[in-house]
């Protein structure tokens, strides 16, 4: 399913970033039937900064020009972002690597995680080249995250 949030109609839950409050940034429609199983089927205590991580994307996509509409689905089982229609990006995937953590994960192919540890090395804990891992419970660095994410969304723009 390709959601264009620039048109969205509606939130699925409150647990958006804030950057909605705006007004004029709709909050993201409802996941896919298949991506909102693999969220429920997440631990509980990771599945609300997940949702978080998930707005986070969908927003930062809204409003980096060039981005397009997002197509949202499963990549090894876990919610992937791509840039399908435009190519402009390399997917975003969520999921959790242990119990009590959940991780943010790009391309192992690309740079886009090792020039964001290069810029922010001991802000996160990093998986290789492929993935930002937090503990449940630890406050998410959203405006980090976004650089991260509009990184990863343009990455063949360069």
């Amino acid at each position: 399913m390709t959601a264009d949030v620039r048109s969205g109609s509606g939130g699925a839950c409150d647990a958006c970033p804030g950057a909605y409050a705006d007004g004029m940034t709709a909050k993201p429609s409802a996941p896919p039937s298949n991506v909102a199983r693999a969220f429920d089927d997440m631990p509980l205590d990771v599945q609300e900064p997940l949702q978080r991580l998930r707005h986070l994307i969908l927003d930062t996509a809204a409003n980096t020009p060039g981005v397009g509409p997002i197509t949202e689905t499963l990549k090894w089982g876990q919610p992937a972002y791509l840039t399908e229609k435009t190519k402009a990006g390399s997917t975003i995937r969520l999921g959790c690597p242990k119990q009590g953590e959940f991780a943010i994960y790009t391309h192992c192919q690309t740079s886009i995680m090792s020039d964001f540890q290069a810029l922010f090395p001991d802000d996160f804990t990093f998986d290789g080249n492929r993935a930002v891992v937090f503990k449940a419970g630890v406050a998410l660095p959203l405006e980090k995250l976004r650089f991260l994410i509009s990184r990863a969304l343009t990455y063949h723009m360069k």
